[in-house]
Parts: structure tokens; sequence; C-alpha cells
């Protein structure tokens, strides 16, 4: 959030630099235009505006709205009244804001003097919803979006209900790979299940600005599910299409529809959205043991709160809900046994639990060493890893180069032909790649591992693995309402004291 409030005067900043020309024409000093802040005192005063609006650009996110508010007004001094050219200025004022002030021809008229051409109330409300939509498409694709967390992966450090700004500024914001979409809808029209909210025969490829800077470990980040390529549309993402066809077949799960639903494909940005905790960068050694995190050979501490699964075990008395609700314990069942329950809490909390008095034991639950799941990344019986048992593993960094074998091509197939675009083959027990026996591959990206902070209750890379670069959507900055899906709107819905909180 630091980050977001000092860098929002050079945002201000550079749009208004390109309008030097104006000013000038407009009676004003044209170096003005690269003060901070003071730029803005000085556009409002040449469009005639207020000066209490200068409250709004101090405001985070609607300033974006009032300042692209304010271009438009500027070139509508200087007879640009078309809403093709309020367009134009308001997503490229770069290039046509001087391009208006180098033309002679085109000079600065007081606001108030001018009277614009009447619209009727048809033509101002599709004007002002035009303009809404298009202001609003650019600032979710290029600034911040809002999202909402649906599931408890990230428990308590983001909680179910909690509604949240993702900053796409932080890491850089990316080009849409599909252009062409239904506005403010995902992949998915709304009133559809299956019907496709863009459309494919305009791609672009990847591309992605400059940012305030990198991925950095333990930041909470939102990103595309990598194995969201290939999905089945009556499972979504709540069951993958590779699990599907491990737990079936592939033939079986392409024709039968009736089951399975439509299989279809989707790019990058359209692939669902999911937040997790970075906890492994480029190049970094990932190592769990006994569900412990280990990065380069250290413990990874977190600013976040991490959960696990324990076996609670009482005398027989019930833990009573005023004692749950206290320890804010919100995620548990009853256990196999007379007595028992199951909770995903901290080790904290586990630690208050053991002192209660009907409380006989507190066990967090493990996945024995050396016991392959078959669920869990790279999904071989040559590597024998569990959730609470995982690696060691190097993340791949863009050009690190590693050996390839039959043994380890599983960690590495799916970036080499699904995420580098390579065609990747195995034949006489030799592997090619573009046609050519490789025995090493050298990386094009950097790769991430992800994971959520409720560690026993989260698929997050230990079952799908790397996410790419290209992947990564924003970082979560800020979370502005949080609402308790549990209970009713007069009984505490709204969690007062979790809204309005920046995102550890």
């Amino acid at each position: 959030m630091i980050q977001l409030i000092l860098t929002l005067p050079v945002l201000f900043t550079l749009p208004t630099v390109f309008a030097w020309q104006l000013f000038v024409k407009a009676g004003e000093k044209g170096f003005l235009t690269l003060i901070p802040f003071y730029n803005l005192y000085i556009l409002l005063k040449i469009i005639k505006k207020p000066l209490w609006w200068y409250i709004f650009l101090i405001m985070p996110f609607i300033n974006v709205f009032v300042y692209m508010l304010m271009i438009v007004e500027l070139v509508k001094t200087f007879g640009k009244d078309q809403l093709w050219e309020h367009f134009v200025a308001v997503v490229v004022p770069f290039v046509y804001l001087p391009f208006i002030g180098s033309k002679n021809e085109v000079v600065y008229t007081d606001p108030t003097t001018v009277e614009h051409e009447k619209k009727g109330p048809v033509r101002e409300w599709l004007d002002a919803i035009i303009f809404a939509v298009i202001a609003a498409t650019i600032i979710r694709t290029f600034l911040f979006e809002a999202y909402t967390i649906p599931t408890s992966s990230m428990e308590k450090s983001l909680l179910v209900g909690d509604f949240l700004f993702v900053s796409k500024i932080s890491y850089g914001p990316r080009i849409p790979n599909t252009p062409i979409a239904f506005p403010f809808v995902h992949h998915t029209m709304p009133w559809s299940q299956t019907a496709r909210s863009y459309v494919e025969w305009v791609k672009w490829p990847y591309f992605r600005f400059a940012g305030l800077g990198d991925v950095q470990r333990n930041d909470a980040v939102v990103f595309n599910y990598p194995a969201g390529d290939t999905v089945s549309l009556r499972f979504q993402s709540n069951v993958s299409y590779y699990q599907l066809i491990r737990e079936y077949d592939r033939e079986r799960v392409l024709s039968d529809e009736r089951n399975f639903g439509k299989i279809v494909s989707r790019p990058v940005d359209k692939r669902e959205n999911y937040i997790k905790r970075c906890v492994g960068l480029p190049g970094d050694t990932i190592h769990v043991v006994k569900s412990e995190l280990f990065v380069n050979g250290k413990p990874n501490p977190t600013q976040g709160i991490v959960q696990f699964k324990y076996v609670v075990k009482t005398d027989g008395v019930a833990l009573n809900q005023r004692v749950l609700d206290k320890y804010n314990i919100t995620e548990g069942r009853m256990g196999n046994a007379s007595g028992e329950w199951v909770f995903w809490i901290s080790e904290e909390i586990a630690a208050v639990l053991k002192t209660l008095p009907n409380v006989i034991s507190v066990n967090r639950m493990l996945e024995n060493e050396g016991e392959w799941n078959s669920e869990v990344f790279p999904n071989s019986s040559y590597f024998p890893w569990n959730i609470d048992n995982y690696g060691p593993l190097v993340i791949p960094s863009a050009g690190m180069k590693v050996p390839l074998s039959l043994q380890n091509l599983p960690l590495y197939e799916r970036i080499i032909h699904a995420y580098e675009g390579n065609v990747l083959e195995v034949k006489d027990g030799k592997i090619y790649i573009n046609g050519e026996i490789a025995d090493s591959y050298t990386f094009k990206m950097d790769y991430y591992w992800l994971m959520g902070d409720n560690r026993h209750n989260s698929a997050d890379s230990r079952i799908w693995g790397f996410v790419p670069n290209d992947h990564v959507v924003g970082k979560a900055v800020f979370v502005w309402l949080s609402l308790d899906p549990a209970k009713s709107l007069f009984g505490g819905k709204i969690r007062f004291d979790k809204s309005m909180r920046v995102v550890k």
C-alpha cells in the first residue's frame, strides 16, 4: 500500500507531462506539467473545475476515475467533443495530447464561455455508460482489479468473503491475450455456465509492461491457474481436467460429455484466478519436511497465519461454540472416534487448545515420509512425495539449464510443451524436443512456487506444479470489505475488524 501511495504522483505526472503544449496554449507555463500534484492544481484551473475536486485526487482508486475525467475535460477545452476523441485521450494520452498540442489550428477556449451542443437524455446516458465502461476496463486491465476470496486456502490470512484490490502495476500489467471480450466478466457469460465471454480470432502474444518491482518471497499473489489451460465445463477448476484423466482415462473424459461436460481450452488470461503466497522464487530450492517449509535450506517464516490440520481428542465433552468463536476456529468437523474432532488451526491455537481442561491431546495430522501421494506434482512414482514431505525441488529460472532424462522429465514436461510451446515427444526411450534428440533443456521464463497459508486445505503448487511468469496477474494489496458468508446482514455479516486492512 505504501508503494501505491508513493507511486500515485508519478502515475499522475506521466500523462500530464504530455500536455506541456496544451498548458502553454491555455496561458500556463509548460514546465508546470512536470511538478507532481501541483500540475493537477493547474489542470483544474485550466478546465475551470472547483478546487475541491482535489480531494478526490488523493483518494485511492477514485482518483483514477477523476483524473481520466480531467483529461477528457482538458481536450474538450480544445474543441475535442467527439466520444472517440475522449477515448483516445484517455487510452493513449502520451500520443494524443502532444498531437493536438502541435496543431496550430487547435486553440484553447475557456470552458465557461463555450456553449456546447445540447444532447438528449438518451445520448447523455449512452455517452456516460460507454465512457464508464471504457474507463473501468482500462483500470481493471492495467491498474487495479477487485477480487473476492471464494475458498479457505489462505485462512486466516485472507478469509472467505474478503473483497480485495489487486495491484497490477506492482509487477507490471499484462496486455490481454484476448482483447475482444464482454466487459466485467472473466471467461463465461453471466447468464450461462458454458458460453464463452471472449473471442479468440483476435489473439495477442504475451507482453508485460514494466512494474514497480518483481514478485517477492511471501507476497500474496493473484495468478491464472496453470492447470486451467484445459477444463471440463461441468467441473470447471473444482476438479482439474488432468485429475480427471488420471482417475479415468483421456478417451473416456473426451467422449463422455454427459458425465464430464464439454472439454475446452482457455488462453492464459481467461484461466481461473487463484490467490496463494509465493514461497519460492526462480532459482530457489523448496523442501517440505513433516509439513514445515524450508527455502534454500532455511525455515521460511511468513507474514501470514499458517494453519494445519489437527486432531483434537477430548474426554467426551465437546468444545463449546463460544470457545471456537473466541479463538476464531471456523473450519472443523467431527472425527472418526467418540470425543474426536478435526480442526484446521494455527500452531498457536493448537497450543491454546491443549490447555483446556476437557482436551486430552492435540496432534497435527501428517502424511508419512516416503509415502507417495499420486495426486501431488509431478504425479510420478520416481518422486515419492506427499503434501507434508516434498522435494527438495529447484524452481526454474530463465536461462537455467537442466539435464533431461526419462526419470526427471515429469518435472519439466508441462514447462517444455504447455508453457514454453515446444513439441515434446518420447520415442524409443529417447526425448525429442521440436524433432531433435534432447538431453538437456534451457528455460525461457521464470517460474514461481505458490502455496496456501492453510497448508492442509489448499490445492497449490504441491498439486499442479510451477507457476509461469506469464500467468502472474498482480499483488493482493488491500481488503476493503470482509463479509462472513455464514451470517446474516444484521447478525454480524460485515466483519468490521477485518475490513479496510492491508494484505500481509
